[in-house]
């Protein structure tokens, strides 16, 4: 229980690698405030997940909204201790770039990227207080990307940046690092009526070195690392963690 006392915010928590994050501070001890644009899945992970965990109902693109949830979050709580930016859009291909609208566009670096932003900003002063951290979920499309994803992985490239400049500016009272996960199988951290097992192929699992394809709760044990006093000596940090398949040559 190494987090009992703590209090963290997890943006996108109601589903995916965020429900898993939520699901291991909650189980280590710590009370946890979702802060989801899906009320449907972030009130079905707050009542599966029990007392410590509540959920608000957030878009992370509008600034009122987070000021909001991070304040309702500290009264609740008494404090903040960490929070865990890992709200976005996930629909990576969005059509040539040549294609792609200005909206479409903004609507990409508005959510995944000055979201995590505002987050920071509006919860800053209560980390200060505790000597607190900030994890991001960036992604492996920051290093590399498939044809047609230009908004996805600007706004995860972005964050790597972000990560570091932040870290330099709000030392060292306030640590904050980046996880950048690859392939993560995340079908059966849904709400609990739309649950399934990932449907995978032994080819999926054998592109990895490790010999698998990654699952939500492999993310969330990072981050409760980083988030942890253990990783006091870390900040300014990107943690690749898909497997070792960035790092795999392939021809032909």
């Amino acid at each position: 229980m190494k987090f009992s006392g703590k209090v963290f915010f997890v943006t996108g928590g109601g589903r995916g690698i965020g429900r898993a994050i939520t699901k291991r501070l909650a189980d280590e001890g710590a009370q946890v405030c979702i802060a989801d644009a899906d009320a449907h899945a972030g009130r079905d992970a707050a009542d599966e997940y029990g007392d410590r965990v509540r959920f608000e109902r957030t878009n992370v693109a509008r600034e009122p909204e987070i000021r909001r949830a991070i304040g309702r979050t500290v009264r609740w709580g008494g404090r903040l201790d960490g929070v865990v930016n890992n709200a976005g859009l996930v629909d990576v291909d969005i059509g040539p770039p040549e294609d792609v609208t200005l909206a479409v566009w903004n609507r990409f670096l508005a959510v995944n990227l000055t979201g995590a932003f505002l987050v920071a900003k509006h919860a800053i002063p209560h980390l200060r207080k505790t000597r607190g951290a900030i994890v991001n979920l960036g992604s492996t499309r920051a290093h590399q990307s498939e044809p047609d994803t230009i908004g996805y992985a600007a706004s995860k490239g972005g964050i790597a940046a972000l990560t570091h400049a932040l870290a330099v500016s709000v030392g060292p009272e306030i640590r904050v690092n980046c996880i950048e996960p690859g392939w993560i199988a995340t079908d059966s951290f849904g709400p609990r009526d739309a649950r399934r097992a990932p449907k995978l192929r032994k080819k999926d699992h054998a592109q990895h070195p490790v010999g698998r394809v990654g699952r939500p709760e492999d993310v969330a044990s990072l981050c409760a690392w980083l988030l942890s006093d253990e990783a006091g000596f870390v900040t300014g940090a990107s943690y690749i963690q898909d497997g070792g398949m960035s790092r795999k040559m392939i021809y032909g």
